[in-house]
C-alpha cells in the first residue's frame, strides 16, 4: 500500500509536476545562467514571511537536496519589529513547509516609523545592513533574496518614470560594505503570477505587508497607493492587448544596445555617446 504523504511533500512535489514548468525550470535556469551557486557557498536564504521569500526557501531547500555542487544554507529570518499575530504566522509557515529557520530581532520597523522622509528607503537600507551582518556572523558568503522577474521589470519602469534614468536590478552583487559576500536573486526568472499560483494551489496564506506605514494605509494595493503598484496597474492593463509584454521587458533588460543611447552610466562615471562619436 503506497505510503500517503505529509501536507509538505505534497507542496514540494507541486514545484516539480504542476509547476515544474513555470517555478523550477526558471529557479534553475537562473541558477546556472546567472552561476548563483558555487561550490563550498554558505547561502543565508532571507525570509520575510512573504510567498515570494517562502518559495525561495522551498526551492533552495529543494535543489541542496538534489544538487551536484555541494553547498550549505541557513534560512534567516529577521523580526524588524513585526506584531505577535504577522511573527506567529512565519513560524507556522516554517513549521508547515519544514524550513528550519532562524530568527533574530531588530528594532528597524520603529527607527523607520518615526523617520519624516523617505522611511522605506531606510527601512530597505537597514534591513539590507541587518541581514548581511546577522549572515556573516553565521558563517555565510552570500544571501539570497526573493526578487522576481516581476520585481525586476517594475523596478526598470518605475526607474525611467520617477527617476529620469534606466535602471533595474541584476541577479547578483557583490557588497560594498561587506567584503565577501554576496547577494543573490535565484528566482529572477519567476513571474510573480506563477508564485501566486503556487500558493493559491496549496493553499497556502502568507503575509501580505507587515509595515507599519501600509498598515496604517486604507488600501495598500489601490493605485496610487505606492509608485510600484501604479506601475503594476500599468502592466496589468497592457497586457490585455499584449500578453508577452512582461518578458519583452524583461528581455530588453538582457540586451541594451548602448550604441543607440544618447549617454549612460558606468562605474558611477557619466558617457556620451560623443565620445566614441569623436572618436571615429
Amino acid at each position: 500500500m503506497p505510503r500517503e504523504l505529509s501536507r509538505c511533500q505534497l507542496i514540494e512535489r507541486s514545484i516539480n509536476t504542476k509547476f515544474r514548468k513555470t517555478l523550477w525550470t526558471p529557479f534553475m535556469t537562473a541558477v546556472t545562467k546567472y552561476e548563483l551557486i558555487e561550490p563550498g557557498d554558505r547561502i543565508a536564504v532571507c525570509i520575510s514571511g512573504g510567498k515570494d521569500s517562502m518559495l525561495l526557501a522551498k526551492l533552495m531547500q529543494e535543489l541542496s537536496r538534489h544538487s551536484k555542487v555541494p553547498f550549505e544554507l541557513i534560512f534567516l529570518v529577521m523580526d524588524p519589529g513585526y506584531s505577535p499575530a504577522n511573527r506567529k504566522r512565519i513560524e507556522e509557515n516554517a513549521a508547515l513547509l519544514e524550513v528550519p529557520i532562524t530568527v533574530f530581532e531588530t528594532d528597524i520597523f520603529a527607527v523607520a516609523d518615526i523617520q519624516k522622509s523617505s522611511p522605506c528607503y531606510l527601512c530597505a537600507r537597514m534591513r539590507r545592513g541587518h541581514l548581511y551582518s546577522k549572515a556573516k556572523e553565521l558563517g555565510a558568503n552570500k544571501i539570497a533574496l526573493g526578487h522576481h522577474l516581476s520585481d525586476a521589470i517594475e523596478t526598470a519602469v518605475m526607474s525611467m518614470f520617477y527617476s529620469s534614468k534606466l535602471e533595474t536590478m541584476i541577479p547578483k552583487v557583490r557588497s560594498t560594505n561587506f567584503e565577501g559576500m554576496e547577494l543573490i536573486r535565484p528566482l529572477y526568472r519567476i513571474h510573480e503570477e506563477d508564485i501566486i499560483a503556487w500558493a493559491r494551489y496549496n493553499g497556502l496564506s502568507f503575509l501580505q505587508c507587515a509595515c507599519r506605514v501600509t498598515e496604517r494605509s486604507a488600501d495598500p494595493d489601490a493605485p496610487g497607493a505606492s509608485k510600484r503598484q501604479e506601475v503594476k496597474q500599468l502592466i496589468r492593463e497592457l497586457k490585455k492587448t499584449n500578453p508577452g509584454i512582461e518578458d519583452s521587458i524583461f528581455n530588453a533588460l538582457h540586451a541594451v544596445w548602448i550604441d543607440t543611447f544618447p549617454g549612460y552610466v558606468s562605474d558611477r562615471e557619466y558617457h556620451s555617446f560623443l565620445e566614441h562619436f569623436k572618436g571615429k
